[in-house]
């Protein structure tokens, strides 16, 4: 796990603070995201709600792992910082939720994962070509609830910077898609392809909470960059937990992304170093028959010993500090700054 502490507020009173808003978002995002899900058809529907973990691959209700909720979250917690209600942006909260659900399903594509949250993805029960359609199908949910049900005033600008940001996720998707055909990644090539990849919806999601709460251009703005950065440090997090993060914790297998031989920011590092460490792995990421299970361990050694879990925690706590000054004056909640420290001291 990834903690950082450049705080005298204590851990305990973060993760209050971030539990408090997560717990609101949920009760005022979910029963927006149902409605839409239910008036889907029903072999969309079907597929939806199972990923959303309402139900099984029959439909019948079962516990599966819910998602964070985490851009919900951060949506409200800008919108209460900057003056406005929380209910008043539920909408765009519930949105931001279905378009980030609709690139994990896709990502799932992408990426060949069976595993998400615990059970079978989407894709690997009904195939890539509904996995596909359910996707598109839940992007047009997200800016339906914006056109419905936010005033005229907001809504077109919501819209707008929704869409701009779905454009920018997916150059960002493709840039990581091309990494995995790449001989060499820079730090700064990874920078940039994170920002779109997973700052471009969190910088959104912050974005559209402050419009929901009427504020100004430039507050707009400063909330659009908060998120950005917050998304590039909990993207750091995220690959260091898909390298040595617990499956029972984070409900994806060890190793999955050494397996793809993903570049990410700690194989980044690893690679980049100059040890002898980087230099075993980059021989195994030149070959092109799949990871023994032996190897994808060996591999987890060398990537750590060649500093790249090292490179990836001291990238969240810079990026972190990032976010945390860009937060305009006056519009920084506790609740809001307790979700951005838990987000990158999590470990799933």
């Amino acid at each position: 796990m990834i903690v950082v502490t450049a705080t005298s507020v204590g851990p305990s009173l973060w993760d209050h603070g971030a539990g408090e808003l997560r717990a609101r978002a949920h009760r005022m995002v979910e029963p927006v995201v149902r409605r839409s899900v239910e008036s889907m058809p029903d072999s969309l529907r079907l597929m939806a709600g199972y990923h959303l973990g309402w139900w099984d691959t029959a439909g019948v209700p079962s516990c599966g792992r819910p998602g964070k909720e985490l851009r919900a979250a951060l949506v409200l917690g800008a919108a209460a910082g900057c003056g406005g209600g929380e209910q008043a942006a539920a909408p765009a909260a519930a949105a931001v939720e279905l378009v980030h659900n609709f690139t994990l399903v896709h990502d799932d594509v992408m990426d060949r994962d069976t595993v998400r949250r615990g059970r079978a993805t989407v894709w690997s029960v009904w195939g890539v070509t509904n996995a596909i359609l359910l996707g598109d199908a839940l992007h047009a949910l997200a800016i339906r609830v914006l056109a419905t049900e936010l005033p005229g005033a907001v809504c077109g600008a919501a819209v707008a910077r929704l869409e701009a940001a779905v454009l920018e996720l997916c150059r960002g998707q493709h840039a990581d898609c091309d990494f995995e055909t790449r001989e060499r990644v820079g730090p700064d090539e990874y920078v940039s392809m994170v920002r779109g990849k997973t700052g471009a919806l969190m910088g959104c999601a912050c974005a559209l909470g402050a419009l929901c709460a009427g504020a100004d251009a430039v507050v707009v703005s400063a909330m659009d960059t908060f998120g950005r950065e917050l998304g590039i440090a909990f993207q750091c997090v995220d690959d260091v937990l898909g390298v040595w993060g617990d499956p029972v914790v984070t409900g994806k297998p060890a190793g999955g992304d050494l397996a793809r031989r993903k570049r990410t920011l700690p194989v980044v590092a690893a690679l980049e170093s100059g040890t002898e460490a980087g230099a075993r792995l980059a021989a195994l990421y030149g070959s092109d028959r799949p990871m023994t299970e032996g190897e994808i361990d060996e591999a987890t050694e060398w990537v750590e010993e060649a500093g790249g879990r090292r490179v990836a925690a001291q990238y969240a706590a810079d990026r972190l500090g990032a976010a945390l000054a860009a937060l305009p004056g006056g519009a920084a909640s506790t609740e809001l700054r307790a979700l951005a420290h838990v987000l990158v001291a999590r470990n799933a």
